[in-house]
């Protein structure tokens, strides 16, 4: 029995056909507890060969279904689940199924009763179940082992099979060698982590630590760039991720063998001399390219550069040219993360989920209103936002931040349809925005206002369309949760506020292919080259449907016998 087919313990097929076979069970408990059993299958997409018929191995990817996307209620899901519990917990009886996997061959259960630590034997001990199931002794574990160990694990379980938990796997194996009597010999390889070790803030020249301060200290102002434009004050949590990044390129200065004593300004650590050394440890010469991490260092240090003086002409130049070398790895495009999402909104049916729920939310809302006016209230929020989100797809902040007669107005009259609009200087990217929403979406906005807005002002008479509890708009953190969790429970699919953008874009040249142009005048970049970047990898998806239709068309072309 190979593992790359089939499992290495009772499958679900196997839970069926005892199931079938059973004398003391009903028919009608046979029939639900097979159609639950297949019915989880397909919710997992997977065969009902590769599923394990073990309660234990498949609860949390049970429990991170959601109804939606099978097209089911949420009661047939429920209903689903209990019997398909049920059935395996049945079978584990039946069959004598352990509960923890498979039975340990003798020279794994002899590794198991030497690993006194409970927390490395739990760790450990889903290999060891999983080279008994595929017949490998202790010794012949090697990195093919573990590479097959973690494609099972991927396969059949809902538990991580990154670089971290293969590290985590590894040093605890390799913390066997020498001290646990029989460990075999052969040593893991331990993939690579960046340690955050180095001297610590105190231990920092004191004009390096007044220029960090100094600079930090000027973000939190508003300030001119070099061509005069003016910059507003950053976020306080900008300003924390720039003093990481900066203590983190001293410490990788010394790390690479600078002296912590010659780093006495920021000046000193931003020299091209230096800075290619810090570079050049976070680019490891093994690794093809340099992490966007890296990438982005640079740019912050030609920045600095620029704000902070202390480097002549030719530093300056040197240190562009870092940069510029560095500029060209960098991958154009969405994340893997980004791309998912826009799989799903292609899909047919989920994108209409999504713009449906803002109607079925307010007529919740509704319902709710008598006997709940502030819950009912927040369900109309977000009916709104997400209204707003699907036809006018803005930044959070711009969104927590929409005030009544100023964002939001209506130019011809109370009988007319709103439009949404933002200043230059309202926007990150100093492009200024403006939607007309329809009049679906002003419809459910002119309800929400006179209707349930009320129950959130708390008395104060602030202008903000999504009031807060303090007086200011709502919190942006909590409401992009509230949005976030809400669109998933009721539709399954789980989107940020800000990749409602990346939708948008998605959609657009889904319907429109390459209008690149009407992408960027929606979302607002300054670039019509920032579009095309960010969604060129989109070509493809739209090239492989094109071909798709080309070729059902030729298949469907019945020429005349004649």
């Amino acid at each position: 029995m190979t593992d790359k087919h089939s499992a290495i313990e009772p499958s679900f097929a196997d839970a069926i056909l005892a199931i079938s076979a059973a004398t003391d069970l009903s028919e009608e408990t046979r029939r639900h507890w097979r159609s639950s059993l297949t019915g989880i299958a397909r919710a997992f997409d997977q065969p009902l060969e590769l599923i394990p018929a073990r309660y234990s191995a498949i609860r949390a990817r049970m429990a991170a279904l959601h109804h939606v996307p099978l097209d089911w209620v949420a009661k047939t899901l429920a209903n689903h689940k209990s019997n398909a519990k049920a059935a395996l917990i049945w079978f584990a009886k039946e069959k004598d199924v352990l509960p923890h996997g498979v039975a340990l061959s003798p020279a794994w259960d002899r590794l198991r009763i030497r690993l006194t630590n409970p927390s490395t034997r739990y760790r450990l001990m889903p290999l060891m179940r999983f080279c008994s199931g595929v017949q490998i002794e202790p010794e012949a574990v090697d990195e093919a082992v573990i590479d097959r160990y973690m494609d099972h694990r991927t396969r059949t379980t809902a538990r991580a099979s990154d670089a971290a938990s293969r590290r985590i796997l590894a040093r605890l194996w390799n913390a066997g060698i020498g001290n646990i009597d029989g460990w075999p010999q052969q040593r893991l390889v331990e993939p690579s982590v960046k340690a955050a070790e180095g001297p610590g803030w105190e231990d920092f020249p004191e004009g390096l630590r007044a220029d960090i301060e100094g600079y930090l200290a000027g973000l939190n102002r508003i300030r001119q760039n070099r061509t005069g434009q003016r910059i507003r004050p950053c976020k306080p949590s900008t300003i924390t991720t720039r003093r990481r990044e900066l203590v983190a390129a001293v410490r990788m200065a010394v790390q690479v063998g600078v002296p912590l004593g010659s780093l006495t300004s920021l000046a000193a650590l931003i020299h091209p001399d230096v800075a290619e050394k810090v570079f050049e440890g976070y680019w490891p010469k093994e690794e093809e390219a340099p992490s966007t991490y890296t990438i982005n260092l640079s740019c912050r240090f030609v920045a600095l550069a620029h704000s902070v003086g202390g480097l002549d002409e030719a530093a300056l130049r040197k240190l562009g040219d870092l940069r510029f070398t560095l500029e060209q790895h960098r991958e154009d495009g969405m994340t893997p993360k980004n791309l998912a999402l826009i799989r799903c909104v292609l899909t047919d049916a989920v994108w209409s989920r999504v713009t449906n729920l803002p109607d079925q939310l307010m007529r919740q809302a509704r319902l709710e209103r008598r006997h709940a006016p502030v819950r009912a209230a927040v369900l109309a929020q977000i009916a709104v936002a997400v209204a707003i989100l699907t036809v006018a797809p803005i930044r959070l902040g711009n969104l927590a931040g929409i005030r009544l007669g100023e964002n939001l107005i209506k130019p011809g009259g109370p009988q007319s349809n709103y439009f949404l609009a933002f200043n230059k200087y309202d926007v990150k990217n100093r492009v200024p925005l403006q939607f007309k929403l329809d009049e679906t979406v002003t419809t459910i906005i002119n309800e929400y206002v006179h209707d349930f807005r009320p129950a959130l002002t708390r008395g104060s008479n602030a202008d903000w369309l999504f009031p807060g509890e303090s007086g200011g708009h709502k919190e942006k953190i909590s409401f992009s949760t509230q949005i976030v969790n809400r669109v998933e429970k009721s539709t399954g699919l789980r989107i940020t506020v800000h990749q409602f953008r990346h939708a948008a874009g998605a959609l657009i040249l889904k319907h429109r292919p390459g209008q690149y142009e009407l992408v960027r005048r929606l979302l607002g970049h300054a670039s019509v080259q920032t579009t095309i970047k960010f969604y060129l990898e989109l070509e493809t998806t739209q090239a492989s449907e094109i071909f798709t239709d080309i070729v059902r068309n030729r298949l469907e072309f019945r020429p005349d016998a004649s």
